[in-house]
């Protein structure tokens, strides 16, 4: 039980609408994230697991409902709020690390440290220890199309982490990996967001991927349709 429990959630959601075009993504979806904690967020595919992530991730807003992070409704911010948090409070994991392709590992995880004020030599500086950190540290000058999938994603994850974040939200980072590689990403992240009490919302399709989260919820049809302890 994370310390987070008794003080409530870190982040919830309640009763998130939310349309792209006349598909209905969301309906009505509730969800919490406590301090610290790992929650996994599964179900098929086109259920509503990424809107869900970028509503609370405050990347688009919610035609309806509530966000709420650390007693601030997030969803009723303006956009440039929203852009700071997630320089600062949030970090963000893609399927596809969608790492600069022009930039090295080392200067992308910088590069969340140099938008926030950093100089450069201090970012790097701490770019490096984060790519240590994930056993990436051979990849700092190495561009994205110079690096496998499994040493790009662990790149991501510095990038991710770099900024000390409370919430870090990973949609499918496993999603391009191979079944080696998948585990031995996993097991970084989960290591260090506990060592750093860094709250993770994890988008997933894999159950082996799931297992390594405290929680898991899964969407169905656009509304929170089960809970299951995992950890």
């Amino acid at each position: 039980m994370t310390n987070g429990e008794t003080r409530g959630p870190l982040l919830a959601a309640t009763g998130l609408v939310k349309a792209h075009g006349r598909t209905q993504a969301l309906r009505g979806a509730d969800v919490e994230l406590r301090a610290g904690e790992i929650l996994a967020v599964t179900g098929p595919s086109g259920s509503g697991k990424s809107t869900l992530l970028h509503c609370l991730a405050g990347i688009v807003r919610p035609d309806a409902g509530s966000v709420t992070y650390d007693q601030q409704r997030l969803d009723r911010l303006p956009e440039k709020r929203r852009s700071e948090l997630r320089r600062t409070d949030f970090g963000v994991v893609f399927q596809f690390g969608q790492l600069i392709p022009e930039l090295t590992a080392l200067d992308n995880v910088a590069l969340p440290l140099m938008l926030s004020g950093a100089d450069r030599a201090e970012a790097r500086a701490r770019a490096g220890e984060w790519l240590e950190r994930f056993e990436a540290s051979g990849q700092a000058e190495r561009r994205p199309g110079e690096m496998s999938g499994g040493q790009a994603q662990r790149a991501a994850l510095a990038r991710a982490l770099v900024t000390g974040p409370k919430v870090v939200f990973a949609d499918e980072p496993t999603g391009a990996l191979d079944s080696l590689a998948s585990e031995q990403l996993m097991a970084a992240l989960a290591q260090t967001a506990r060592e750093s009490g860094t709250a993770v919302l994890l988008v997933t399709h894999d159950a082996q991927v799931a297992a390594y989260a405290d929680r898991e919820v899964q969407v169905r049809d656009g509304a929170v349709a089960a809970l299951e302890v995992t950890a």
